[in-house]
């Protein structure tokens, strides 16, 4: 099964490409944000959050998705430490 994870839009890294850096709880990664391009402007993006699946943005979610996405993906880390 494959996950795509919650990650917030901090900066564009190469707006020609539309590579930005995107914080995955707390971890800062690079990811191709073509596909959740609305207009020409990769700078729009920068505080949007996004679904990130092998390194592409497949879709832009809200903050309130994106917050139970995390708390989720969190307890399931938690059932993984448990005896």
């Amino acid at each position: 099964m494959c996950l795509g994870v919650p990650g917030q839009v901090v900066a564009i890294d190469d707006a020609k490409t539309a590579r930005g850096v995107v914080d995955v709880g707390g971890v800062r990664r690079v990811a191709n944000l073509a596909c959740v391009l609305e207009g020409d402007d990769p700078q729009a993006l920068v505080g949007a959050w996004v679904l990130i699946h092998v390194g592409f943005a497949m879709s832009r979610i809200d903050a309130e998705e994106a917050a139970r996405t995390l708390d989720l993906i969190k307890q399931l880390g938690e059932l993984d430490d448990a005896p």
